[in-house]
């Protein structure tokens, strides 16, 4: 009673706030966030009142299991982005963007955190510093997504801002594995050549295959179909399955082999999206199911934000350090990729403001360096994170909505259209009122 009364609360609260939001004309994903910090255990939770929000962490934590399916749909919705003819003209320009600036935004990071570290050695770390770097690789590709299906966005920028976030998860996890790897080094002096190296590659190969797999399989089953209905609820079914199937984790000698939820289901996307005939059909009517998962998503994500971070005022200076040079790295490295690739000046200018949401991944990584990194080291770089992306997670949306709209990509709604709904609106009124 108490999960469905905190279910049915949450998207209730949710849908009531981008009301509220509308004149503000705010993305839906912020509105479900604020939403989410207003019902958590910092705010109305804090009452204690049941049914009036989250009381505390552990009930917000009772709803993970809706996140991560909710993540499984969403990276199966970005699969949709990897058609092969789609790839053939943007497929370069996606592969070299998404490595430079996930790149150049881990380098910029760990340049200004170094600098504090020397400033103040005794606050942060060197293993700290080039952990934190690694983490600023990561994009939230669920915000992205969420806006770019609220205001319809189509357009140059948009249908290479997609394969770019999926691939900058893929770079992000090389890059943490191999960073977390030397921050471990560095602490304990003895080198792990597995855990740096072996296990990020093994990790990202065995995602690619399971997601493959199970779109072949996917794509055979709905052959036996012929109801659009039965395909969906099979389609379904198959990222719940697959999204089960990645949390699978076990050990070969000292190889430890794990699955990223993210890029298994990605890649069940991609094979699905490419093989089937009527892959354009199922995903828009999954898309159309899913829109109630994932408003719940980001409510339970703004629910989960740490506002306590705020009273530590070496985490805010840090973490202000850490925001603003990550942004600095997404864009320059955005800017200058784009042009070498010779993007269009609207991509050139405006792809790396997109780039700048944070959330999930980055969430999943510092929970690793929470509990990976010995003598509490682990635990500032948490709260940093935690920092973050309660900033990126309110003002990316608005942000990457402010610069789909600048490219051209969001168009706004024509005068004809306005006109035509406030008719049928006021004629409506008229009948019911007669």
């Amino acid at each position: 009673m108490n999960i469905l009364l905190s279910v049915s609360i949450a998207l209730l609260v949710g849908l009531m706030m981008t009301r509220a939001f509308k004149p503000l004309k705010l993305p839906s994903v912020t509105a479900y966030l604020i939403a989410g910090v207003l019902i958590g255990p910092y705010c109305l939770g804090a009452l204690g009142i049941d049914g009036l929000g989250f009381n505390t962490h552990e009930s917000v934590e009772a709803l993970a299991l809706i996140s991560e399916v909710a993540l499984g749909f969403i990276a199966f919705s970005i699969g949709n982005e990897f058609r092969l003819e789609e790839l053939k003209k943007t497929g370069k320009q996606a592969l070299v963007i998404g490595i430079f600036q996930a790149l150049a935004a881990a380098l910029i990071v760990d340049v200004a955190l170094y600098v504090i570290h020397i400033i103040m050695p005794d606050v942060l770390s060197v293993s700290q510093v080039i952990t934190l770097g690694a983490i600023a690789t990561a994009t939230a590709p669920a915000a992205t997504l969420m806006v770019v299906r609220q205001y319809k966005a189509n357009g140059p920028l948009t249908k290479l801002l997609l394969p770019i976030v999926a691939l900058d998860d893929a770079v992000g996890l090389v890059v943490f594995a191999v960073s977390f790897g030397i921050a471990k080094t560095i602490i304990s002096g003895q080198i792990d050549m597995v855990s740096i190296l072996v296990n990020p590659i093994v990790e990202i190969v065995c995602s690619l295959i399971l997601g493959a797999v199970m779109g072949w399989i996917l794509t055979q089953l709905e052959k036996l179909f012929n109801s659009n209905t039965n395909r969906l609820n099979l389609t379904i079914a198959f990222v719940f399955l697959t999204a089960s199937l990645s949390m699978l984790e076990f050990h070969i000698g000292p190889v430890h082999i794990s699955f990223s939820s993210l890029l298994v289901c990605m890649m069940l996307g991609t094979v699905f999206c490419n093989i089937c005939p009527l892959s354009h059909d199922l995903m828009g009517a999954s898309d159309k199911w899913t829109s109630p998962l994932f408003a719940l998503f980001f409510v339970i994500s703004g629910a989960e934000l740490e506002l306590s971070v705020f009273t530590n005022w070496s985490i805010v200076v840090i973490g202000i350090v850490y925001i603003l040079f990550r942004c600095l790295g997404k864009y320059l490295g955005s800017f200058a990729s784009a042009k070498a690739t010779k993007c269009s000046p609207e991509i050139c200018k405006y792809l790396g403001i997109t780039l700048f949401p944070q959330a999930g991944v980055a969430l999943g990584m510092c929970a690793i360096a929470a509990n990976g990194l010995v003598g509490g080291e682990g635990i500032l770089i948490r709260n940093i994170t935690l920092f973050a992306v309660l900033i990126y997670e309110l003002v990316g949306p608005v942000l990457t909505r402010m610069a789909l709209t600048a490219a051209g990509d969001i168009k706004p709604i024509p005068h004809e259209v306005k006109m035509r709904r406030h008719t049928k609106l006021k004629e409506a009124q008229n009948n019911k009122n007669n």
